[in-house]
């Protein structure tokens, strides 16, 4: 059985990252020809596992095929080449391709709106306050084509070609729009004669054209000035909010001028004759990105990188140069020009290990011992109680977590029980035998959904409408990872590669875009990959693993954790805040899905659990750790606080605090439903006698004799 599912894992997470051929975009009336679809899922039947005599079945592991009843039909909104390989389903313009298709998605540095027919751009103001900082769409521009042949019918817009840093969208009327993340150009490419309409909220002050018609300056009531530039000349005419044009062919683009400061214009003047059509994101070596961009016209491409982005470009690889005062407002942080065709990003390294980095002192030994024999013999598959895919990972990720303190201080007598636990909880998952829920292959969107959530959109926390997948999923990860190797098809479908960090919310359509709230479950999915990979000599699953382990670190230090004294967020968020409770595409809130912003012994723990040994990377800023526990410390003085989310309060304070933490956890009676008394035992005891303050991960890899 765990063969058969080793190869599976194998297939689908390098199939997940594999350089890939970029499907070029068609014109709107062709499409490319489409690849070989995959073999349909079969149903399983089970299996033991083959003695070691036995030649390895070449046989794929398949899972179980469902049909969903709660899923949406994604054909009305991607071409039907599209249609057969699995869709994306926590992506950054997942709002085109849900419901109406037109909630807009936040696409560096501009707010795009997807309507029928038309499409719309703004350059998004924020605003702030002690709980939120959030930006607003305002349709600053909205283009269409002035006549379309539909005949009065509704047509959507089309997604034709998507890639990892790009989408590109067909909208009637002959109009293609190349949605590359990080251009400051919005470009359209008008494939046959079609007269332009180009409307506003606000009012046009001024129309300014150079003397070929090439260039026109737009300057609206609201302060702001739109550039617009095109690959032949184009006569527009206005009124008081509509500029309109005689039929045009060819390539217009359009782009705010930040601050309508003049000095910019030169810079957006140079390079408005090369532009990007797609882009993808390459995993070249380990603790490597690169970004490569396919591009049209003449000149040099100009695009803008997000704080993490400038923090990790190499620019001793390739030729790029950084723009230092070039620079948008965004909600991430300030967008800084970077010119290049491609950029290398350089992740510190972090290493993954299966025990504490520092060790544990023999001395410590016989009290995570005394808590080891009690939790192990606490295991009964025959008494778990829920069906749930999220708690129930929690309850076998626990378990495996036994299993390797018990290697660490040498208690190997309770490992056989762990490990019959662990086979008896895992497999009827994966054969889709639990009694009551279980994982299914969903061939609409092509993907993993649990047997509950294809009936329930709302069971398993939205699971089946893949909401969360990473979570969960991470938990089964490093259950199995301790067991064997698994390869459930999570990988592509969370964690986006511009921004470097995953997103929940799967197919359900939100207005400010994807969103995440615990980072810390989202690291464990991707460390738990990895541990896969060391458990069967897998180094390109160790590579890809540890690379987005440490990505997603990164980020959740650059946006989820609140330091005093940054400036990546307002002085009164700031000031009130110490984490992030649920980061979206365009809004910051301090609150949690489940909790309010004031029970912040929640919103500390959800960004902790659950407790490993990459949770010391994550928390390697100690000055920053000592802030976030004194801001949590008055809330545990609230009645009802319970007693699973103190210990993760407590695990934080021993990084800096061993003693008074590992009092408060002995005086603790109940625990997280994925954590245990040995857990918070053996982390406090593998801490370090004295404080260390850690400056982030900068610099070399700590772990270097690790390192493969």
């Amino acid at each position: 059985m765990l063969k058969k599912v080793k190869r599976r894992v194998t297939a689908l997470i390098i199939k997940c990252f594999r350089i890939k051929k970029r499907r070029r975009p068609s014109t709107p009336q062709q499409q490319p020809d489409l690849p070989p679809p995959p073999p349909p899922p079969q149903e399983l039947t089970p299996s033991t596992m083959p003695h070691r005599h036995h030649k390895p079945s070449t046989t794929p592991f398949l899972f179980p095929k469902t049909q969903s009843t709660v899923l949406p039909d994604p054909s009305p909104f991607f071409s039907p080449n599209l249609l057969s390989s699995p869709l994306p389903t926590n992506s950054f313009f997942q709002n085109f391709v849900l419901k109406h298709g037109d909630q807009p998605e936040y696409i560096h540095p501009y707010l795009i709106k997807s309507a029928l027919s038309s499409l719309s751009i703004c350059y998004p103001p924020r605003f702030s306050n002690s709980a939120f900082i959030y930006q607003i769409f305002n349709a600053d521009l909205t283009i269409s084509a002035t006549r379309n042949t539909n005949n009065g019918t509704d047509v959507n817009n089309i997604v034709s070609s998507y890639s990892d840093l790009s989408v590109t969208l067909d909208v009637p009327g002959n109009l293609r729009f190349f949605l590359v993340r990080g251009s400051p150009f919005l470009t359209c490419s008008v494939t046959s004669p079609t007269p332009l309409s180009i409307s506003t909220i606000h009012a046009i002050l001024s129309l300014t054209s150079n003397g070929n018609q090439t260039k026109h300056i737009i300057r609206l009531n609201n302060n702001q000035t739109w550039l617009c530039y095109s690959s032949s000349p184009i006569n527009l005419t206005h009124s008081i909010s509509l500029l309109t044009s005689d039929p045009f062919s060819g390539v217009i683009r359009f782009a705010i001028l930040p601050d309508s400061d003049p000095r910019f214009e030169t810079i957006l003047d140079r390079f408005s004759t090369c532009y990007p059509t797609s882009g993808d994101a390459v995993f070249t070596k380990p603790f490597c990105v690169e970004y490569k961009w396919e591009k049209k016209g003449w000149g040099e491409l100009l695009l803008l990188a997000h704080p993490l982005h400038q923090q990790l470009l190499s620019v001793d690889d390739g030729n790029v140069t950084v723009l230092k005062d070039f620079k948008y407002k965004s909600i991430d942080g300030d967008l800084v020009g970077v010119v290049g065709d491609s950029w290398v990003l350089r992740p510190s390294q972090v290493s993954v290990t299966w025990h504490s980095i520092n060790g544990i002192s023999e001395e410590y030994y016989p009290e995570i011992v005394s808590a080891l024999v009690k939790d192990v013999k606490g295991l009964d598959s025959t008494k778990t109680t829920t069906s749930s895919s999220y708690f129930y990972g929690k309850l076998i990720a626990r378990a495996a977590r036994l299993a390797l303190i018990a290697e660490e201080v040498c208690c190997p007598d309770v490992i056989p029980a762990v490990r019959k636990y662990l086979k008896e909880t895992i497999e009827p998952w994966l054969e889709g035998s639990f009694n009551g829920n279980g994982f299914f292959y969903d061939p609409k969107w092509g993907g993993i959904v649990t047997k509950q959530g294809s009936v329930d959109s709302g069971a398993d926390f939205g699971f089946g409408v893949y909401n969360d997948h990473h979570y969960h999923l991470g938990y089964f990860l490093y259950a199995i990872a301790v067991l064997a190797k698994i390869d459930p098809a999570w990988g592509r479908r969370n964690f986006d590669l511009w921004k470097l960090h995953s997103w929940a919310g799967g197919l359900t359509e939100f207005a400010d875009g994807r969103n995440q709230e615990s980072t810390s479950e989202a690291i464990n999915a991707y460390y738990s990959a990895a541990l896969m990979g060391l458990s069967y000599g897998d180094s390109q699953l160790v590579s890809i693993g540890s690379t987005l382990a440490t990505l997603e670190i990164q980020s959740s230090q650059t946006w989820w954790h609140v330091r005093e004294g940054d400036d990546m967020y307002e002085a009164e968020f700031t000031r009130e805040n110490r984490v992030v409770g649920v980061l979206w595409a365009n809004k910051r809130d301090s609150g949690l899905w489940f909790a309010p912003p004031d029970w912040k012994e929640c919103r500390l723990g959800i960004q902790v659990l659950p407790l490993l040994p990459i949770t010391e990377v994550l928390f390697s800023d100690i000055g920053h750790v000592r802030d976030l526990v004194q801001w949590t410390m008055p809330a545990l003085e609230r009645e009802g606080v319970g007693e699973g989310w103190k210990g993760f309060v407590y695990a934080m304070e021993g990084l800096y605090n061993k003693d008074g933490a590992l009092e408060k956890i002995r005086r603790l009676n109940k625990f997280d439903d994925g954590n245990s008394l040995s857990n918070l035992l053996w982390w406090i005891h593998s801490r370090g006698d004295g404080e260390e303050e850690w400056g982030g991960m900068r610099g070399n890899c700590w772990f270097g004799h690790y390192c493969h």
